[in-house]
């Protein structure tokens, strides 16, 4: 099973990854659709007086004994057999926001207009032909792996 890991050392917050996320999956900002991974950055002010950033970059986690795919009525979500990585296909999705509600890291969001569910797939369908994920790809700090 693969799993897209993340470096909070290495990353700098340029948001590459979401970028190539939202071309990656056609993803309408001006619609009013949200990127499926998101970067950014928390200012830490310390007991010294000193303030620090950390930087994060976040998507789906593609959990194990993933809760979204228990908590869908319809059967929307699955595991890929070949990454593991959990899968949706929102043809018969009602917009009943179970799954959302379902996971502890809020991953699945729900398009303006039909309210079907989109969530991160791991870019599956690159990794079947060998390719990693856009995010992966797009991160030149190497924050983002596949392994």
């Amino acid at each position: 099973m693969k799993k897209i890991t993340f470096d909070s050392s290495r990353c700098v917050a340029c948001h590459a990854c979401t970028i190539a996320c939202i071309d990656q999956n056609d993803t309408s900002v001006e619609e009013g659709q949200e990127a499926l991974r998101r970067a950014g950055s928390l200012e830490i002010r310390e007991e010294s007086g000193h303030t620090r950033f950390a930087f994060f970059s976040s998507a789906c986690r593609h959990c194990e004994d993933a809760p979204c795919i228990m908590a869908c009525p319809v059967g929307c979500l699955g595991k890929s057999e070949e990454t593991g990585m959990t899968i949706y296909d929102n043809t018969n999705c009602i917009g009943c926001k179970s799954c959302g509600m379902a996971c502890p890291f809020g991953a699945p969001r729900y398009r303006p207009g039909d309210g079907k569910m989109v969530k991160c797939d791991g870019c599956y369908i690159r990794q079947a032909y060998g390719m990693e994920p856009a995010c992966v790809r797009a991160c030149a700090f190497g924050a983002l792996k596949i392994l």
